[in-house]
């Protein structure tokens, strides 16, 4: 299937709770100019959250593959460079699904599927 970037323009999340009961929630901002910053937060057992990370960087889809590259991260209010030479900040995905509500895809290596839904500039508005 074809896809075209301009369906991942805005703002995306999704959160989820794993087997042991960790709530963890993933923010995504898909700029147009090709820029990205996510926000993974982790909460503890009060819902509080205990752990965030923000990360910025390139993203891009060509066909049904979708790519990032981490730059830098922010961590408690700092900004630091990535290491570029770590294979760890570069991850492709296979596109599953993109609509104007869902994007799903899927880990090109490990196989795991991620489902982002999209997040309303208004409110009462899919």
């Amino acid at each position: 299937m074809k896809y075209h970037r301009e369906q991942l323009f805005g703002r995306w999340y999704n959160t989820d709770t794993d087997e042991k009961g960790i709530q963890t929630s993933e923010y995504a901002e898909l700029a147009a100019d090709g820029s990205f910053e996510i926000t993974f937060l982790t909460f503890d057992d009060k819902g509080e959250v205990c752990d965030k990370v923000v990360e910025l960087g390139d993203w891009g889809l060509v066909g049904d593959i979708h790519f990032t590259i981490t730059k830098s991260e922010l961590i408690a209010k700092e900004l630091y460079a990535a290491d570029l030479a770590d294979s760890g900040n570069y991850h492709a995905y296979r596109v599953l699904q993109l609509d104007n509500k869902i994007f799903e895809y899927q880990h090109i290596e490990t196989n795991e599927v991620y489902k982002l839904r999209r997040v309303a500039d208004t409110v009462g508005h899919c």
